[in-house]
């Protein structure tokens, strides 16, 4: 089997083993702990993250892994898996099928393989390393939208960002047509189908985002952060500000509204 192929029939397991563990406690009576960041975690997310890991271990034992809920283990060559096992995991505990296991693989830093599942409504949007984007296997493309006033934008949630950062996302929310919040990493999967044409975040880390940028850079689409930069996925874990634009024009336009 060739390598990519492979890869991706591994990240095809571990999300398969990841919603097997997670399904059975969806609106499910389980105790809801509280971080040191104040951000809530389930056995959901621990135990969907173990036994991602433990197959990983299994059968790449040199590939180094990245994840939310545990230490990070180091790898002895150029690949790491970054894992994210309950991206959305206030929408879990109040029952709403929105989050999803985040699961991407990077070579020498940069994310070059990604998966996003839902493993209620079983989607599963992958960027695969053949440059390809799909749901369930079914190609998908971002939109065409090229002006800011016709486009949609959606962010988590406008009380996490600073004061600086909510007056330049103003000025983006302003310019365009309707902005939504509250779907976390689902919002990105529908910026790949085309469905929203902007995406802004803050105060994120590595496994929030690394699943994110080849399924919307090969589904024609760009992930930056709100200076225009690529973001980095080098073991720095915290991500200050990110942007995924359906297109080149529409993200130059976006920049431009955030930087005022």
């Amino acid at each position: 089997m060739q390598e990519a192929e492979r890869y991706l029939a591994l990240a095809g397991r571990l999300a398969d083993a990841a919603g097997a563990v997670i399904r059975p406690y969806f609106r499910a009576d389980i105790n809801i702990d509280t971080k040191a960041d104040e951000s809530p975690v389930t056995i959901a997310d621990r135990e969907a993250e173990r036994v991602m890991r433990a197959i990983i271990e299994a059968e790449c034992p040199d590939h180094g892994i990245r994840g939310e809920e545990f230490p990070f283990k180091p790898g002895a060559g150029e690949w790491h898996w970054i894992l994210d096992p309950i991206d959305g995991t206030k929408l879990f505990i109040t029952g709403i099928p929105l989050f999803g296991t985040l699961i991407a693989l990077a070579r020498n830093g940069k994310p070059v393989l990604g998966v996003v599942d839902q493993p209620i409504s079983g989607e599963r949007w992958i960027g695969a390393m053949d440059g390809t984007a799909n749901l369930n296997g079914d190609p998908i493309r971002t939109s065409s939208c090229g002006d800011l006033a016709d486009a949609i934008v959606f962010t988590t949630d406008m009380n996490l960002y600073s004061p600086d950062q909510a007056t330049a996302f103003q000025r983006l929310s302003t310019a365009t047509k309707l902005t939504r919040q509250g779907t976390d990493c689902y919002a990105f999967a529908m910026l790949a189908m085309g469905f929203v044409d902007i995406v802004t975040e803050t105060n994120l880390n590595e496994w929030d985002m690394a699943s994110h940028v080849p399924l919307i850079e090969n589904a024609g689409g760009v992930v930056t952060d709100w200076q225009g930069s690529p973001l980095r996925f080098d073991g720095q874990l915290d991500i200050e500000t990110a942007i995924a634009a359906a297109n080149p024009i529409l993200h130059a336009q976006a920049l431009a509204a955030l930087r005022g």
